[in-house]
C-alpha cells in the first residue's frame, strides 16, 4: 500500500494558523475511490500533515491508482474550503478552484518517492 507526499510552500511564522485550519478540516465523504464509470479505483487509508518553517507536506496512504486520489479530492467540498483558507498563508498562490486546476496542482506538487518500506516488504528474519 503506497504513500505519496504533496508539498506546500507556506509563509514562515504561521504554523499555528495553518494548524487551526487543518484541525477544522471536513474529511472526505468516502475513502473509496471510483472512476468516472463508477468502477472501484482504490481507497484512501490515511493522511498526515507536517509543517516546518516554510514547508508543509501532506502524506497520503492509499490503495489503487494515485491519479484517482487527486480526482477524488478535487470533488470534495471540504478540500476546496481548506484550500481557500490556506491561500493567505501560501508563499506561492495556486489555482485549485476547478477540478482541472486542482488536478494539475496535485500532480505538480507530488514529491518523488525514493523509498517506501513496510513490514510487508521486510525480508523474513533468519
Amino acid at each position: 500500500m503506497p504513500y505519496a507526499a504533496i508539498t506546500y510552500r507556506v509563509k514562515p511564522g504561521h504554523e499555528e494558523e495553518i494548524a487551526k485550519i487543518f484541525s477544522e478540516f471536513t474529511r472526505v465523504d468516502t475513502p473509496d475511490l471510483a472512476r468516472e464509470d463508477g468502477a472501484a479505483a482504490g481507497r484512501l487509508l490515511g493522511t498526515g500533515v507536517f509543517i516546518k518553517d516554510d514547508v508543509m507536506v501532506r502524506v497520503i496512504h492509499y490503495e489503487g491508482d494515485f491519479a484517482e486520489v487527486g480526482k477524488h479530492m478535487a470533488r470534495q467540498k471540504g478540500v476546496h474550503l481548506l484550500e481557500e483558507k490556506l491561500q493567505p498563508y501560501l508563499a506561492q498562490p495556486r489555482h485549485t478552484a476547478s477540478p482541472e486546476a486542482f488536478a494539475a496542482y496535485f500532480r505538480d506538487a507530488t514529491m518523488r518517492s525514493i523509498a517506501q518500506l513496510t513490514v510487508d516488504t521486510h525480508p523474513a528474519a533468519g
